[in-house]
């Protein structure tokens, strides 16, 4: 299979195969081949990874509403409470570093069902746990493989959709990292006021093993090289040959050699400049949601009185915003992509997908200044929550222009890119709100949260240069792989 789109920018450093071999490939209607299925099976593939980015976010933030009622019951402080989210947060970044390569050597459904059923059944330990250091650490390396559904979602929607009908399909799959962190709270805290905080995780481990079931009944492998290694398994054990067949994408060498340079990729790839600069970006972003979040108890509960459950609603302002987003501006991004795609003679650039970064651009430091401000005064609660509810659509609009730039970039490594920037942004992401509070409390609110707004100010000119010198840059610092 050819990959027109990423060779501006890859260089495959596979061996390519000798002559002697025999070619295997699909066949021009083939119904193996992923970009080929019918449709409802390529979307039953996506609800099953988009359930599964969506239930490791929401186990991030969903025991928030009852931090306090956590530090009390286990007799200890609230910052070693939020660290158990911190370590959530930061295992969730670091394991797509060793996920999606993995998965771009043994195949896609393998390592879903394999961290997926383990995150499931590490809800166990969790709700039992006797202390603090305990849940800290069961929390931190659940994070690690319920990591797995952010890790490979994009590397398999790259797998089944070309690249003109792809940002429509991804924007409702990234609906999942995205509101996980939000709707978290807002069940979390129904559940922690009438519950308690342990049936946060009885809850879990409910929902969570109904979609291993899914996965496992319903799951099918998406990953077109491991097709084809299969394909060429079983025709030379029928045949009883070895040796005989190659596909065009076989990398033959030694398994410990392909592990090595599919474990250094994200690295090699996390280094080229314009990954850094939109890694950067996403980095403010989750920084800042998840500031905001574990904030929100203190913020709506003490300025404005609300209790658990209150509070929780108060989620629902960016979550408007991302379904808001999703709905109506991210179709457009295929949309935009195909007309310049047709200007310039029929052929796409990744580039094509950052013009609509821009109302991101916009949104997010704005709606950053329009929410601390009206908190710092204590306007009425509407008005701040109309803030939060173009935050999300900002949010929205630059992870998920960003994410299509990296898949359209990096098409047959599209895990590994993606997994280069969310080690980054969930590092920040994880360590960022255990300061916060203290931030909060010396600067206040207001200059407190413009922090976060000043930050985005200065990164909102990246879509603007990398529109248009992308392509120069890609081509100066190709990624070796």
């Amino acid at each position: 299979m050819a990959h027109d789109e990423r060779t501006p920018l890859l260089r495959d450093g596979g061996e390519q195969a000798e002559t002697q071999y025999e070619y295997i490939d699909f066949a021009k209607d083939d119904g193996e081949n992923p970009r080929l299925w019918p449709r409802s099976k390529k979307m039953t593939n996506v609800a099953v990874i988009a359930a599964m980015a969506i239930l490791s976010p929401l186990a991030s933030s969903m025991f928030t509403p009852g931090i306090q009622q956590v530090a009390d019951d286990l007799n200890t402080s609230t910052r070693a409470v939020v660290a158990t989210q911190s370590g959530f947060v930061i295992a969730l970044g670091i394991g797509p570093l060793v996920l999606a390569p993995l998965s771009e050597t043994f195949g896609r459904r393998v390592l879903y069902m394999v961290g997926f059923s383990t995150f499931t059944l590490l809800q166990i330990p969790a709700a039992l746990a006797p202390n603090i250091e305990l849940l800290i650490a069961v929390r931190t390396v659940s994070g690690f493989f319920g990591s797995v559904g952010i890790a490979n979602g994009g590397g398999t929607i790259s797998d089944m959709f070309p690249a003109s009908e792809r940002a429509g399909v991804f924007g409702w799959y990234l609906l999942g990292p995205l509101l996980g962190p939000t709707l978290g709270p807002l069940f979390g805290g129904v559940i922690v006021q009438r519950l308690g905080w342990r049936w946060v995780y009885w809850v879990l481990l409910i929902v969570c093993a109904a979609n291993t079931l899914a996965g496992w009944l319903f799951l099918k492998e998406s990953y077109a090289p491991r097709i084809l290694a299969l394909r060429k398994r079983a025709r030379e054990k029928i045949e009883d040959v070895t040796d005989r067949y190659t596909f065009t994408s076989e990398d033959r060498r030694p398994l410990s050699r392909k592990l090595r340079t599919s474990l250094a990729r994200p690295f090699r790839i996390f280094l080229q400049p314009i990954v850094i600069t939109m890694s950067i970006y996403q980095a403010l972003i989750f920084a800042t949601t998840y500031s905001l979040y574990t904030n929100f108890q203190d913020i709506y509960g003490e300025l404005y009185g609300f209790n658990s459950e209150q509070v929780g609603l108060i989620y629902l302002g960016p979550g408007l915003g991302f379904l808001t987003a999703v709905w109506f501006l991210v179709p457009k991004i295929d949309t935009v992509y195909n007309r310049l795609a047709s200007n310039d003679g029929g052929k796409g650039k990744p580039e094509f997908r950052l013009p609509l970064t821009n109302i991101g651009s916009v949104l997010v430091p704005g709606a950053l200044f329009w929410f601390a401000w009206t908190v710092e005064y204590k306007a009425p609660w509407p008005v701040t929550l109309l803030a939060t509810y173009f935050y999300g659509i900002g949010q929205v609009m630059i992870i998920n222009t960003v994410q299509n730039y990296y898949i359209d970039s990096f098409e047959a490594y599209a895990a590994s890119a993606i997994a280069a920037g969310a080690v980054f942004r969930s590092f920040f992401g994880g360590v960022v709100p255990l300061f916060s509070p203290s931030l909060f409390k010396s600067l206040g609110y207001g200059w407190g949260i413009s922090v976060f707004a000043f930050i985005g100010v200065a990164l909102a000119p990246a879509p603007l240069v990398f529109m248009k010198y992308g392509t120069t840059i890609r081509h100066k610092f190709r990624v070796n792989l």
